[in-house]
């Protein structure tokens, strides 16, 4: 019948002479990807229909009609009795057509006051919304299972590092807390995102300029939980710094994520510079792989795979940054290439997550190997250098005497626990049998109370402060 729009048609037809070759049918849809916001589009269509059954613009019957369609939409979807038609444009014109088939000109009702252009614009961010809260929640537990790693290693004493190159000694449970630190950052990051996407509803911008309906913007904002309209309806449909925020957000993450991954690396290989010494970690076997030629080897290619994953999802953040950097007001096609780019970034940091939370679970630790390294390469050298200044002596003088002390013991294969007391005097008469309880490598951690520090005490703090703030997480979004 003319005029009636049959399944994957599109709803601009009726301006062109022609049909639109198959090939740039293809190209223009998006439907394969933005099929996923389905159930935000049908929750924001909603919630136009009660507004515009609300302002008398449809009528009450028309919106009961929509609310019932949508819903028997969403049912028949969970159950599989309706798939997505993979030739519509776009996953609103698969819900428009779908319910109009069902209920009749009511469905034809649905647009009204409204573009693509501004429900496009609240799919996505009420889609990302959800995301963001589901990432925040894996961050959360990883930074549990971190903490209560860092509680079971909190007097494991290993190499601190600069450079690569042994520096003081920390425990391993102050090294852990420094990543928990971060990633609490991380979740702060995903709450403040977060917040500006729900500050401002585009829902009502129209294509660009608004409409001439009367439509009540402030009821839409509220019911989609969005603290108010967008002031600017160009700005409502034309930006998507809302995406870039996201995934500028996804990228640190990941960049946390990948230098762990590359601690990790380094703690289970044989080598990291103590080639008689085994690893400090021993990953459990579900989280490792082997070789197809060498059966003595043991892969940490989870951790390899996120430090590659994070390359990815940097590429991802480009593209949204590339893409915007030069589109004029309002509303571009490029802009259809924004859901790809921030789809793979969440897709990616959530295998992420939920793969390295798991692992660090089941990581057993090596304390005995961490003291041996410990012992090795004088990582407590500043802590005599200090004991010479406690006496005394000038730090920079106290300083240079130690670096001389240690470039003997060098030339002497020792280290500086195994001079006598009276080698310690030959360099000066400021040492005492003190000195051994000086640069012993646990009290030297322990000697460490300054705020934020290695120490037992300081550490079982920090997992204290850490569980604090997811404590308070947890409560805000029970």
């Amino acid at each position: 019948m003319k005029g009636t729009l049959t399944m994957a048609e599109q709803l601009w037809k009726g301006r062109f002479s022609k049909a639109v070759d198959s090939r740039v049918n293809d190209f223009n849809s998006s439907i394969r990807f933005d099929q996923r916001m389905i159930a935000q589009d049908m929750r924001g269509s909603g919630v136009h229909a009660a507004m515009l059954a609300k302002q008398g613009i449809i009528s009450e019957k028309d919106c009961e009609d929509i609310l019932s369609g949508l819903a028997s939409i969403a049912d028949d979807l969970a159950s599989g009795a309706l798939t997505i038609d993979p030739n519509a444009e776009d996953v609103h014109t698969f819900v428009e057509q779908t319910l109009t088939a069902r209920i009749g000109d009511a469905g034809k009702r649905l647009h009204t006051g409204r573009s693509r252009n501004d429900q496009v614009a609240l799919d996505i961010r009420l889609t990302l919304r959800d995301y963001s809260h589901t990432l925040q929640a894996y961050i959360v537990e990883l930074v549990k299972v971190i903490c209560k790693k860092a509680a079971e290693n909190t007097t494991a004493v290993m190499p601190g590092y600069t450079h690569l190159q042994r520096a003081q000694p920390i425990t391993f449970g102050h090294a852990l807390m420094a990543y928990a630190w971060m990633l609490l950052r991380d979740l702060q990051r995903f709450e403040d995102a977060t917040a500006r996407m729900d500050a401002q509803c585009p829902l009502g911008s129209g294509a660009l300029a608004g409409t001439t309906y009367p439509l009540d913007r402030d009821f839409t904002a509220e019911k989609l939980g969005f603290a108010a309209p967008c002031p600017n309806s160009l700005d409502g449909v034309s930006d998507r710094d809302f995406c870039i925020e996201l995934a500028s957000a996804i990228s640190l993450c990941m960049m946390h994520l990948s230098r762990l991954s590359e601690e990790i690396i380094l703690w289970c290989s044989w080598e990291f510079k103590f080639i008689e010494l085994f690893a400090f970690v021993r990953l459990d076997d579900a989280y490792s792989t082997g070789s197809s030629i060498m059966p003595q080897k043991k892969n940490p290619d989870v951790t390899e795979l996120i430090r590659g994953k994070t390359g990815r999802v940097y590429g991802d953040l480009n593209t949204l940054l590339v893409m915007m950097k030069g589109i004029p007001l309002a509303y571009n096609k490029d802009m259809q290439e924004d859901k790809e780019a921030i789809f793979d970034a969440v897709d990616t940091l959530e295998l992420c997550l939920k793969t390295v939370t798991p692992m660090l679970d089941t990581m057993k630790t090596l304390p005995a190997n961490m003291r041996r390294a410990a012992a090795k390469g004088f990582i407590n050298a500043t802590d005599c250098a200090d004991y010479l200044t406690k006496k005394g002596m000038p730090f920079r003088d106290a300083y240079k005497l130690t670096g001389c002390m240690v470039s003997d013991c060098i030339q002497k294969d020792k280290v500086l626990e195994e001079l006598s007391l009276e080698e310690f005097k030959g360099y000066s008469a400021l040492f005492e049998n003190d000195v051994y309880d000086a640069i012993d490598l646990i009290k030297c951690c322990e000697g460490r109370t300054s705020y934020g520090g290695p120490s037992e005490a300081s550490v079982r703090k920090q997992i204290e402060l850490a569980s604090a703030q997811l404590g308070a997480w947890e409560a805000e979004n029970a």
